[in-house]
This record gives structure tokens, sequence and C-alpha cells, in this order.
């Protein structure tokens, strides 16, 4: 935001902490400096939704632009290494698949390695897709980290478990350090323009009034002023995503550190499993339609990896998004901006892609609608592009019987998710529009766990003669293969960098 009319740095004001506000007050701060005034507002007395998250690997960048260190911060935030998701029972119950993150095999010539290997498998090669992605190879033996004295091991493409709670802090403590200023208090009112119905204040309850030119909406489901002030409507999309709550209880754990999230599917949704240093973080996501609240804590409660540290809580959700997450002078990130269940560890992620557009299309003191425009556009097309990858999990199922599984299985996918699995299903092609989140070896590895098949694949791969086909695919498992053996138990890593031993079983 360009100095222009007005006197001083520009202000922007941000309601509430959490991982939304902090992060964004966080990167704020370092990448404007004095030239911008950051105020956070929050209070004590009201909560945040964070229950323990689970990241993918663009975090790092995120990380990495604010000059975090990785030791530092998987010792404030108690976290893990995450390589990927085991997903069970998805399919049916008795089946499970991974999700890793990073390659699978690598690509010859113009073809991707999955059009290869669709050929190997077909022709009686004996070869699974996981073998060939490191991630769900470390994943499954436990590893992470260079062995002492294996200098120059590469790492497979990672992320991170952590406590949502200890994130926030560790990047408030950051963004102060840098000049951001917080305000404890409770929003009670605002105050708008009325020659163009932007914010001028808000008006905390003991009577303040905090005036900003941009006003950074974190206030989570409320919306307090994306949705309230601005009137901004939401776009519902449980029609495709009926899970509308979640039940949340951190426990010990199972005895050793798994750097992977375990996704169960159950009756009526699904459980998510995350090992952080000293507790597990679970949680049940399920649909009410079709299941009481107290039936979801009791199925949560008896599958638990080990003894129960809280009293459960839910959590109660619409899948969907504002339709315009910028209106005014006002930005919602977060919970205010729209939900998507956790099922792939997006939310963070939306967060920090709202953080990068707003810098990239930062405004001056005029707020040009177009701006706006550029960023609900390019918003709008990052929860879309999550929103049809999620659905694919639900969409391909064979849990016939079971009304949430059956129901959504029978709903017509969104016209963009239908054209993907159309693709696939021709030859295995998988195209990756303008730069979605999830590129295809994740589209390949859900939509083969979930057991869509090909017709065919690629009339290119079938005229590589067979002998070369057999060492291509031998080169590419040898490579995953190598990579994992040079790499250290995860838990004997976290406790080399984090001073943490292996957490106690239950």
């Amino acid at each position: 935001m360009q100095d222009g009319q007005g006197q001083g740095p520009p202000r922007v004001a941000i309601l509430g902490g959490g991982s939304a506000g902090w992060m964004s007050a966080a990167a704020l701060a370092k990448y404007f400096g004095p030239a911008l005034s950051v105020t956070l507002i929050e209070s004590e007395t009201i909560g945040i939704v964070g229950v323990g998250e689970a990241t993918i690997p663009q975090i790092r960048l995120y990380n990495s632009g604010l000059g975090i260190e990785e030791r530092d911060f998987l010792r404030a935030v108690g976290g893990t290494m995450k390589l990927g998701i085991e997903f069970i029972d998805w399919r049916r119950e008795g089946e499970r698949y991974f999700h890793g993150f990073g390659e699978v095999g690598r690509k010859i010539g113009l073809l991707p390695f999955h059009q290869y290997w669709l050929r190997w498998a077909a022709e009686g090669g004996g070869t699974e897709l996981e073998d060939f992605s490191p991630c769900a190879m470390a994943a499954k033996a436990g590893r992470y980290g260079p062995k002492p004295g294996a200098a120059g091991a590469r790492m497979p493409a990672s992320a991170y478990h952590l406590d949502a709670a200890a994130y926030a802090a560790f990047l408030r403590r950051m963004a102060e350090a840098r000049g951001a200023v917080r305000i404890e208090g409770i929003v009670k009112d605002w105050e708008k323009a009325p020659e163009n119905g932007h914010l001028r204040a808000l008006v905390l309850e003991d009577g303040r009034r905090i005036e900003a030119d941009l006003f950074v909406d974190c206030s989570g489901f409320r919306a307090l002023l994306i949705g309230q002030a601005m009137g901004e409507g939401f776009l519902d999309w449980s029609n495709w995503l009926p899970c509308d709550r979640a039940v949340a209880l951190p426990s010990t754990g199972r005895g050793r550190l798994d750097p992977f999230t375990r996704s169960t599917a159950r009756l009526a949704g699904w459980q998510w499993e995350i090992p952080l240093q000293k507790r597990t973080g679970n949680g049940h996501v399920f649909s009410s339609a079709f299941m009481e609240e107290e039936e979801a804590i009791r199925l949560l409660q008896e599958n638990l990896p080990g003894k129960a540290l809280a009293d459960p809580r839910v959590i109660r959700f619409t899948a969907g998004k504002r339709r315009a997450m910028w209106s005014g002078n006002v930005v919602a990130l977060g919970l205010s901006s729209g939900f998507l269940e956790p099922l792939e560890s997006t939310s963070i992620h939306l967060i920090q892609a709202g953080i990068a557009q707003l810098i990239a299309l930062f405004p001056d003191r005029r707020m040009d609608p177009a701006l706006a425009t550029a960023f609900n556009a390019q918003m709008d097309f990052e929860y879309e592009a999550v929103r049809d990858f999620l659905i694919l999990h639900y969409h391909l199922n064979e849990r016939v019987g079971e009304p949430l599984w059956d129901q959504c299985r029978e709903a017509p996918p969104p016209d963009s998710l239908a054209e993907k699995l159309d693709l696939f299903r021709a030859n295995g092609t998988i195209r990756r529009f303008n730069a979605e989140l999830f590129d295809a070896p994740s589209w390949l590895q859900v939509m083969w766990g979930q057991g869509l098949r090909p017709a065919a694949w690629h009339p290119m791969a079938g005229a590589a003669p067979r002998q070369d086909l057999a060492r291509y695919i031998a080169m590419n498992a040898a490579e995953a293969r190598g990579m994992v053996d040079a790499l250290d138990a995860h838990g004997d890593f976290i406790a080399r960098i984090c001073g943490a031993p292996e957490p106690a079983g239950a």
C-alpha cells in the first residue's frame, strides 16, 4: 500500500489471532517493515479453532520467506515431519493406499512416468505404484532425515505436523519483534464511510476506535467483517462435501513418531491421526445428517491410538467459501473466507495463498477495485481446485450400502472434476490447470488408490521396446529405494534436532 493520500504509514488492522491472524501479521511486518503500520486485535476470551494441524510442503515457502530456521520451528511447535497421508478403508474396508508428497517416478521424454507404469502393470509387471514414491516408502519405513555421516543424502518432499496454537504464538513473537502491535479487545461495532461503504474503524467494547486503511478479517467462522459488516454471502458446497462436524480429542500416541498423517474412513465420515512430539492429535469429521454427535464422540474415543488427554470438543462448520473474499477495503483470510475439511491438510495453505495474493496485489489508499477483482478470481480458483480434490476421495468409493458414502458416490461431481476423471479414464491423462495446488502425482495416487482405472495408456508408451521399459521401471524403483535407504529413523531425527525423545505409548 503506497502512502498516496493521508499522513504516515498506511494502516492495516487484522481482526483475530490464531494461525490466520498471526501468519498475516508476521508476513506483512516482514515484507513491508516500517512502511506499514500493522495492528492485530484479538481477545483471550475468544478461543481459536486450531486443534493441531497437518500441513503440505508449501508451508516451507512461507517459513523460508520469514527466515524461520527449521530447528527453531520444530522445537517451538512440537512438530514432526510429514511425508504424506495414509488412507485407510476409503475405497472399501480392508484396503489402504498412500498419498505421498513429491514425484512418483521420473518423467522420460514427453510422457510422465505413470504412463509407462500403466503399461508395465497391465503386462504383468509386479511393482506397486507406491514403490516409486520415496515419500510413501520412507513413511512406511518410519524414516526421515539423513543418517549420521550420510552427507549429501537427498531428502524427500516433506511438510510438518504442528501444534496450531503454538505456531500462532511463535509467529506472534516474530511479528511483534518486527513492529506489529497487538491489542486485547472485542469488537462490538464498526464505522463505515457513507460515500463508498468502506470500513473506517472498528469499535471495541471499551469504546476504543481502531482506524485503518485496510482491514483483514481473521475472525474465524464468525466472519465478523467480511460477512456481517460487508454483507458478503456464503457459497455452500455441502451438496458435495456433506460433513459438517468434527470432534477433536488429543491423546497419547503409538510409542513412535510416524512421519505421516492417518485418515481412516468411518461410517459417516473419517478420522484423522496426527503424531506430534508430545501428543497425538485426533479428530472425527462426520455428517450430522447421518450420525449423532454422541455416537461420533463414542466412535472416536473407541479408536484412539492411546489414552485421551482432554475432553472431546465439537466443531461445527459448513463446507464452502465467501462469494467475495475481498470486499471494499476488507480482505478475509482463514476460516472467515471459507472452510474445506482438513482431509488433505489444506487449511494453512489456503491462508498462505491468500496472504501471497494480498501481498502481490497490495493496494494504496484508493483501494482500486481491480485489485479486489483479481484477488477474488485467484482465490476462487484456489478454493475450487482444492474442493474438487477433496470431492475426488468421496466420489470414488465402493462402500456400498452406507448412506453417506452412497450419497457421495452417486452425486454428480462438479464439471471441473468430471473432466479430470474422464481424461484419466480415457488413457491415464492428468492435466494440471493454471498451476492448481495438487499436481499430477497427487491426482494419480488418489485416483488409483480409490480404484479408478484408465481404459488405455498413451500410445507413445506403447512404442517403447519391452526391454527398455523394464530397464526404465527398474531404474526408477532403484532410485526411490536408494533415496530411502540413506534416511535415518524419523524419531531419531526429531530427537537429534529438537532434543526430544520419542513419545511414550498409551
